[in-house]
């Protein structure tokens, strides 16, 4: 395993044995400083876009070199307590098999102020404050937190096919087998950390969709698409979880399938969506190996859709302080964000920059316009898309 500036190894989501170990160390350097009457001090890794790296060999976004170093003080020190406190609790999981939600985490770590008085000055106001310890704690270490056996909660997303076969292997070693198939209209949804699963088809598929609305993804199932094309198609709800990255990684790396994503077209759908689902997330660099699906394509809504299919489109007004944001995000994003600097995502870059010239936004439902007698017109046009090439 690699290592970083401070000594420690990196666990990367690998290997959650080692964690006790890596926890002591910290904890006796801590000690061995404080015995000498030395300020101890913290790096763990910066997560941040000016610390993020993009190589297109790669695919997702990495983390630099900087560290944020906290030095026990006045000010640091009820985080740096607060770290060793959770650290703690969060080990016991490790030691017994336990598993956690963020939000229980919290109640448990409350629960252990309230049975000891002289931890009172540890205790969380909100669960903000305790998940801010908890990434802390994993950018110290260099882990997910899902290595510790704590979720965000988080469910991946809703998914059908006529030819998907999940296998889960179940905290007490023994398996469950869900094929797909025999769900009817009803999804599919993987929980917590999907590195659980191993996938397998009853024949090769030809795609992988991923619908950004949920709404329109069950709406293509409920009018036969999954059973007249060899596919999994999946409705991602938006900005992706955790659990749709890792889920969508899962199927790229297990079934060498094309993955292509259908959503909005707009500022805020390339950089937030899109942008994470493809090569991960600034806030999260030493999880994107794991969260992040470098290979998935950009099917549209495309610029040039709106003039080949007469879509119906609209004005930003930068007035609108949510669309005034994502515009400055985008400007931000040309500027500041490696993603869109690599020569790899030239036409993603160019996109953006018609975006943010030509201030017009269209939704992903606008393909529903286009006949509006036949249902089923959406789903000849991303086929169609697919089969021509008409992605990014």
């Amino acid at each position: 395993m690699a290592k970083h500036s401070s000594g420690m190894a990196r666990v990367g989501g690998k290997d959650s044995k080692d964690l006790p170990k890596f926890s002591r160390d910290i904890c006796e350097r801590l000690l061995a400083d404080l015995e000498r009457a030395k300020r101890p001090v913290l790096y763990a890794t910066k997560c941040s876009l000016d610390n993020s790296i993009y190589n297109h060999k790669v695919g997702f976004l990495t983390a630099g070199e900087k560290k944020v170093a906290t030095e026990l003080n006045v000010s640091s020190v009820k985080k740096m307590s607060r770290a060793i406190f959770l650290l703690e609790v969060m080990l016991r999981n490790l030691e017994t098999g336990g598993v956690n939600t963020k939000r229980e985490l919290y109640y448990i770590a409350k629960g252990e102020v309230k049975h000891n008085a002289a931890m009172k000055a540890l205790d969380f106001t909100d669960q903000d404050e305790s998940d801010g310890v908890i990434d802390f704690i994993c950018e110290l270490l260099e882990c997910y937190r899902e290595d510790f056996n704590v979720y965000a909660n988080d469910r991946g997303g809703q998914t059908y096919s006529q030819n998907l076969i999940v296998t889960e292997t179940l905290v007490d070693g023994d398996t469950a087998v869900i094929d797909l198939s025999r769900l009817g209209t009803t999804p599919f949804q993987p929980k917590n950390r999907p590195q659980n699963l191993k996938l397998s088809t009853k024949k090769k598929l030809d795609f992988c969709l991923i619908v950004e609305s949920e709404g329109t993804a069950n709406t293509l199932v409920a009018n036969g698409f999954t059973k007249r094309h060899n596919s999994v198609l999946i409705g991602a709800a938006g900005v992706p979880s955790n659990a749709v990255r890792g889920w969508c990684k899962l199927i790229q790396d297990q079934l060498d399938v094309p993955l292509y994503f259908f959503g909005d077209l707009d500022a805020y759908t390339m950089q937030n969506i899109f942008r994470t689902l493809k090569a991960g997330s600034a806030a999260s660099l030493i999880r994107n190996q794991d969260y992040s699906a470098p290979d998935v394509k950009f099917l549209g809504v495309l610029p040039e859709d709106i003039a080949k299919y007469q879509l119906p489109d609209y004005a930003v007004k930068e007035s609108d302080a949510q669309e005034g944001r994502a515009l400055k995000k985008a400007h931000d994003a040309l500027k500041n964000d490696p993603f869109f600097h690599d020569k790899k995502n030239k036409g993603l870059t160019e996109i953006l920059n018609w975006l943010i010239k030509n201030k017009r936004r269209c939704e992903q439902q606008a393909f529903f316009s286009v006949n509006p007698r036949d249902p089923l017109m959406p789903e000849k046009i991303i086929v169609e898309k697919i089969k021509r090439g008409n992605f990014v």
